[in-house]
C-alpha cells in the first residue's frame, strides 16, 4: 500500500510543469453612457501582440534618456471589434441595451474559455457626466484571462 500511494505522488509530480508559463490577453469593453445615444460601444480584442520594452524610456535625474518609438509604432492594426449598444437612447437609460451587451460580453468570455483561456481578474471604471455642459462618458471594463502557454 506504501509503495502504490508513493507512485501515486511520483506520477501526480510528474504530470505537474512546475515551470509552466502562462500567458495574458486583456479584452476590453467600453459602453457609452452619452446622453441620447451619441457614443460607441464596443468590446474591443487585440490580435497581435506588442513588446512593451520597445516603447519604455527610462527616466532619472542624470539621465534623460528618450525612446525613439513613435505612436504610430505603438497602433495595434490587428484587433476585432464586436458592437455592443449604448446605455441611453433619446427616451434614457434603456435596460434592454444593458441587457444586451450582457449576452454579448458573456460570449466572447465564454468562447474565451473555451479557447482554453481562464477569467482572472476584472476591473472596470467610469468617466461620467461632469455637470451640465459635459455630455460626455464611458463605462471601461478590461478582463484579463490567463492560460498556460501552449
Amino acid at each position: 500500500m506504501k509503495k502504490i500511494s508513493m507512485a501515486l505522488i511520483v506520477m501526480l509530480f510528474a504530470c505537474i510543469d512546475i515551470n509552466a508559463q502562462v500567458e495574458y490577453k486583456v479584452i476590453t469593453s467600453i459602453e457609452s453612457i452619452v446622453p441620447n445615444g451619441l457614443g460607441r460601444s464596443r468590446i474591443i480584442s487585440a490580435n497581435e501582440e506588442k513588446d512593451f520594452e520597445e516603447f519604455t524610456s527610462t527616466q532619472t535625474e542624470e539621465d534623460h534618456t528618450r525612446n525613439k518609438s513613435s505612436r504610430s509604432e505603438i497602433r495595434v492594426k490587428d484587433f476585432d471589434e464586436t458592437k455592443l449598444l449604448n446605455f441611453y437612447n433619446i427616451g434614457g437609460i434603456r435596460f434592454q441595451n444593458i441587457a444586451a451587451n450582457d449576452a454579448v460580453i458573456s460570449s466572447k468570455i465564454n468562447a474565451m474559455i473555451e479557447q482554453g483561456w481562464e477569467l482572472a481578474f476584472v476591473t472596470s471604471a467610469v468617466e461620467s457626466d461632469a455637470g451640465k455642459d459635459d455630455g460626455q462618458g464611458i463605462f471601461i471594463t478590461r478582463y484579463i484571462f490567463k492560460r498556460n502557454k501552449q
